[in-house]
């Protein structure tokens, strides 16, 4: 296997809101979005996106870019869960990993979607994580985003690591993961061949205020262990640092408006780590990140855009000159 994609795996009915309002800071940060209390609020459309979530979308971007890929994940015995894993194998990444816990009920989250943006309304079941040691190697392993009693899940990951010292890692966390600190998963930042967070989430995990330097937030996140950083800002791009060079990248310039927002990040970060893995040089994989990322946001959820290596490779043909990496 090429690629074992680790994280909770989650199906998210998209409700598209038409009376509601945004209020944002004089910085248009900080926004909140406010409806009627009380009241009946009509919406447009609801769509349900199954097999989401950071590792699962992940593994759909590496299969679809021709990545050999597997989830690990935990589902309940239950209707959602039998679709999650129907949708994984019809994108063609093994669901041998799944665990299905009698009696309980399938992650399930929503999406309130306004204008190009969603906020998501989450609950994690308390699943009772286990690592199986018998999982083979895998070339990589992509861990992300699991519920916040997890920390003895992720003790276990890192034991089967220590066990295939030839899988790479590469880590991004989710919310609940950055909440456990540092020093809880130290090792995990360590063995991490390839780390991939926002700037807002680099601020949080170094307990650095916000506004701090890029190349700080760079310097200070590698000298937790990981070979590669990668941070990305949004509309400036995403920057990275592999302890020789810091590199930038910008985002790929957007066919149309999105549509929306899900699973930008994920795709970026997957699609780079998908082009390490196809032998791809690192400059050469950051370019393909932001390519994914702009196709994710011209569809419905986290997955329908994601595109085929020839798709993705014809973008990269057509790219403006303005489009590079550069040192900065």
């Amino acid at each position: 296997m090429d690629l074992i994609a680790v994280g909770d795996i989650v199906t998210e009915p998209f409700i598209k809101l038409k009376d509601a309002e945004v209020h944002c800071a004089i910085n248009n940060e900080n926004c909140t979005i406010s409806m009627r209390f009380g009241d009946k609020i009509p919406y447009e459309s609801a769509e349900v996106v199954s097999a989401v979530g950071n590792a699962a979308n992940a593994a759909v971007a590496a299969a679809r870019l021709g990545v050999r890929a597997a989830l690990v994940s935990d589902i309940g015995d239950d209707a959602v869960g039998e679709a999650n894993r129907a949708r994984l194998t019809e994108e063609g990444v093994a669901t041998d990993y799944l665990s299905v816990h009698k009696g309980m009920r399938s992650n399930y989250h929503f999406a309130l979607w306004y204008k190009d943006d969603r906020t998501i309304l989450v609950k994690h079941e308390e699943y009772p994580y286990h690592f199986s040691p018998k999982i083979p190697g895998a070339r990589w392993m992509y861990l992300s985003s699991l519920a916040d009693h997890s920390l003895s899940y992720h003790e276990e990951i890192g034991k089967y690591l220590s066990l295939h010292p030839e899988t790479k890692l590469a880590f991004q966390p989710g919310t609940f993961q950055i909440k456990l600190g540092v020093e809880a998963l130290k090792g995990l930042y360590a063995r991490s061949a390839l780390f991939f967070c926002n700037k807002d989430e680099a601020g949080r995990i170094l307990a650095l205020p916000a506004g701090t330097d890029i190349k700080e937030l760079l310097t200070k996140l590698r000298a937790l262990g990981p070979e590669v950083v990668v941070v990305t800002d949004g509309p400036r791009g995403a920057y990275a640092y592999d302890g020789t060079e810091m590199l930038r990248v910008p985002m790929y310039p957007d066919q149309r408006p999105p549509i929306e927002r899900t699973g930008a990040g994920d795709a970026f970060s997957s699609t780079v780590a998908a082009a390490l893995i196809l032998g791809k040089p690192l400059k050469e994989a950051l370019l393909w990140g932001p390519i994914n990322a702009m196709a994710v946001v011209q569809e419905i959820g986290a997955q329908k855009g994601l595109l085929t290596r020839a798709a993705l490779e014809q973008y990269l043909a057509t790219a403006p000159a303005s489009y590079r990496v550069e040192p900065f």
